[in-house]
């Protein structure tokens, strides 16, 4: 079955607070699967209808589980008709019934194949759900740092994709694509309260706003889908560069005027917790620890022609003390890219560890720059907790 988008004629109003559970209703049997919206991607759509399916009928909703637990990051609705009533009740107060939100040129959302995300709070907000993978875990069971950057990145290109504004370019506007520019990212924090294993459902919400005259940010909430609970929240700061002379331009009004319908004032991390110290260099005399010769790989590259910087992860955590990534987990990480990896370059990762006085966690200091001239490409700071037992 061919991958249909989400109809942009189907919107849902919200108005809630983060730590609100969304509440679905049923034909009266209150649950928590989000009927109707086929989340995740790939190909195979035969044996994703094999392994994980959801029927929906007036009498019960069943969920097939993955490693124990329910597995509603991937649904697949069969045989529904558009007059069975679903509803929706978010909030309990906002009864909205879903067959009158489409057009009637439209195909019915209950019939439609997969559908990659949703967008919510009018279309302010886009929404999709994953399922955590056995690839995507640690020597611990939980997902990695790389993982969670991964379903951010992946959830912000799927919210441009679906904006109706996207051109032919990796996340670019089409406005951006004529003037052939492209994102970069200059600063991303990320704050973890709880990392997610191997089956568990996780549901992004991610969405953008301006960043100063010549910036745009966006944010990212990641929830349990089970408990509802925010797990991590996430922060970033963009700029727009030319794909040919690769350097920084401004952001034209042109591309300014398609994102302003999108802009929300809202931040995923308050401001008294977002971090805007800056991040101290580094030298070979500073740094306790330093890992040479880190080569980036072809399938390091991403489609704008550089190393896509969530890999800048795994190298920073080359030069963390294997005793740190054993018994101490990362609750939050600070990124400042500096400049472009190219496939040629070889790298080295340098890291210094200062106790919390008033703590047991660690606080790192991290830089990963060329090997032949030190030039700077990431800075980074992270914040280590012990792992309870």
């Amino acid at each position: 079955m061919a991958l249909q988008m989400q109809n942009p004629a189907v919107r849902f109003k919200q108005d809630y607070t983060w730590n609100d559970p969304e509440k679905y209703i049923i034909n009266g049997d209150q649950c928590r699967s989000q009927i109707g919206f086929l989340i995740g991607g790939g190909g195979g759509g035969s044996s994703i209808r094999r392994s994980l399916k959801m029927k929906a009928d007036a009498k019960k909703t069943n969920v097939e589980t993955v490693n124990g637990k329910r597995l509603n990051g991937v649904v697949r609705v069969d045989d529904h008709d558009q007059n069975d009533g679903i509803k929706f009740i978010e909030n309990g107060n906002n009864n909205v019934d879903l067959s009158k939100n489409i057009g009637e040129n439209n195909n019915n959302v209950m019939n439609n194949g997969y559908l990659l995300g949703r967008f919510a709070e009018d279309r302010f907000v886009f929404r999709q759900s994953f399922v955590i993978r056995s690839y995507e875990i640690g020597p611990d069971k939980t997902a990695t740092m790389e993982t969670l950057m991964n379903l951010l990145q992946e959830t912000a290109l799927n919210h441009v994709a679906n904006s109706g504004v996207a051109g032919d370019g990796f996340g670019a506007t089409r406005q951006m694509s004529i003037r052939k520019l492209i994102w970069v990212v200059t600063r991303i924090q990320v704050q973890i309260e709880k990392y997610s294993s191997w089956g568990d459902v996780v549901e992004i919400d991610t969405w953008v706003d301006a960043a100063g005259k010549n910036g745009m940010r966006r944010d990212w909430i990641i929830r349990d889908y089970n408990t509802r609970k925010i797990i991590t929240r996430a922060t970033s700061t963009w700029v727009t560069m030319n794909r040919e002379t690769r350097r920084l331009s401004k952001i034209p009004d042109e591309v300014k005027n398609e994102l302003l319908p999108f802009y929300l004032n809202r931040a995923a991390i308050a401001t008294e917790n977002t971090d805007r110290e800056k991040i101290e260099k580094l030298t070979g005399d500073t740094a306790e620890r330093i890992r040479t010769g880190l080569a980036p790989r072809w399938s390091d590259m991403d489609a704008n022609q550089h190393v896509n910087n969530v890999k800048y992860i795994g190298w920073i955590l080359e030069s963390v003390p294997i005793n740190v990534l054993e018994d101490y987990n990362m609750t939050s990480m600070t990124l400042e890219y500096r400049r472009e990896c190219r496939q040629s370059n070889v790298l080295e990762s340098l890291t210094t560890i200062k106790p919390q006085t008033k703590t047991n966690d660690l606080e790192c200091t991290h830089l990963l720059r060329m090997e032949d001239d030190n030039a700077e490409i990431v800075r980074a700071r992270s914040v280590w907790q012990v792992k309870k037992k």
